[in-house]
């Protein structure tokens, strides 16, 4: 088939490269023709394993292009995806659906009647039955479910693909683009607009309500003495409840969690029913940053001022270069803004990080960024910072303290090493000799 994919940043991109992947053929569209030239020429604007090599493949083929045209796309593809982004409001937690309605109307004005447009962004229920009501060509929803770090993995292998359609011909279409990853077993959903577009949401404040409760479980641990660890390794032989997503930190960020949350308790309030769970979900995460920075200041006498910090990571999350919302570069702001002399590293999102933190220092190696630390906080689960060895780490640092801020350091390699360990829900351990 020959498909369009309208905007290119880290869902179209995604989007686009996998369906040529898939076997078709495929037409990305975006304004910004600088993205749409770098696109072009193979090179990817963010952080994404596996993407750069199929965009390669498939530009280099001729199977995927990309254009600033929509008369271009409109001409071109049978089926329209629409892939742009859904910002936070700046004035209210609803979400901002500019770009979106924008890029509805554009295709829409160019493309044939017959044509199918496909909406995958995360939208406030009620959207597509919006849309569908005011465009010629029929639409249809299909909600995306990619993690950062597996967006391809999650394309071409997702463990569900959900069909919101108001016609047995639109599903029958999605069928059709998606016949490979159905033939390989993945389970497909078909609901109607509403439902479609509310499991996504749904889904986001599920999997953030079970963050914030074991990071709630944490702050009780702290109190009480408990020890979030065993707490949800306990927890998480129950099979109602499973062990994923149910390690306490520092919380979550992203581009994703945090705004569709509160996009979703705004919409729903709009509605006429209360979601308020989830403005306390959001309030219990932004509450984990406050701890650790508690924390740093508890580890460096009660006062930062003058205390040269090392922050591991910048992104949100590892695998990715995306630092919206990132809890670490949130924490290392107002470190820095207290008076101490913080540095980062991390290993794929230092020119991001610099261009929205400039008055904080970076490091390009994270031998840099220990050298001559008074204190340590792990805020990016890496690999490569669980790979750290604490005895070498203990040989440039000044003053060995860390505060594990993903609970995913071995506690006791670190100690043994020498190490005053400190992470969020456990007690402290020193072992300072």
């Amino acid at each position: 088939m020959r498909l369009t994919v309208i905007g290119t940043g880290y869902l179209g991109a995604t989007h686009a490269a996998c369906m040529a992947e898939l076997g078709h053929e495929v037409l990305g569209v975006d304004v910004d023709p600088d993205k749409v030239a770098a696109l072009r020429a193979g090179r990817v604007p963010f952080h994404e394993p596996g993407l750069p090599e199929l965009i390669a493949k498939h530009t280099a083929s001729g199977r995927l292009r990309f254009t600033t045209s929509y008369e271009e796309a409109g001409g071109f593809g049978d089926v329209h995806f629409v892939c742009v982004g859904t910002p936070q409001l700046k004035d209210s937690e609803g979400a901002d659906l500019i770009y979106v309605d924008a890029a509805f109307a554009a295709i829409a004005g160019h493309a044939a009647p017959d044509a199918l447009l496909v909406g995958k962004s995360t939208v406030p229920v009620g959207t597509a039955g919006r849309l569908a009501d005011a465009c010629v060509p029929e639409v249809a929803w299909n909600p995306e479910f990619l993690r950062e770090g597996f967006a391809v993995e999650d394309t071409l292998r997702p463990d569900r693909l959900v069909f919101g359609v108001r016609s047995t011909r639109a599903e029958t279409i999605l069928r059709e683009v998606y016949a490979p990853v159905l033939a390989a077993g993945t389970p497909v959903v078909t609901a109607d607009f509403p439902t479609a577009e509310l499991v996504k949401t749904a889904a986001n404040a599920f999997l953030a309500t079970k963050i914030s409760f074991i990071n709630a479980m944490a702050e009780v641990c702290e109190v009480a003495g408990g020890d979030v660890t065993k707490l949800s390794e306990a927890l998480g032989h129950d099979d109602r409840i499973g062990s994923r997503f149910l390690r306490s930190g520092v919380g979550f960020g992203g581009g994703c969690l945090p705004k569709d949350i509160r996009a979703f308790a705004h919409r729903a309030d709009e509605l006429g029913v209360s979601l308020a769970f989830l403005r306390e979900v959001d309030a219990i995460n932004m509450r984990r940053r406050d701890r650790v920075v508690e924390l740093a200041r508890e580890l460096c006498g009660g006062d930062v001022l003058g205390a040269r910090i090392t922050v591991l990571g910048a992104a949100f999350k590892p695998d990715s270069d995306d630092i919206r919302d990132s809890p670490a570069l949130n924490v290392a702001a107002r470190l820095r803004l207290d008076g101490a002399d913080v540095t980062v590293h991390d290993p794929a999102a230092m020119d991001n990080a610099r261009k929205a933190f400039p008055l904080l220092g970076y490091a390009m190696t994270a031998e840099d960024a220990l050298r001559g630390a008074d204190l340590v906080l792990h805020l990016t689960e890496w690999p490569q910072f669980r790979a750290i060895d604490p005895e070498w780490a203990r040989s440039l640092v000044r003053r060995p303290r860390i505060v594990d801020g993903r609970g995913a350091l071995d506690v006791e390699r670190w100690t043994a090493a020498g190490w005053r360990f400190s992470a969020l829900g456990r007690p402290a351990l020193n072992g300072e000799g």
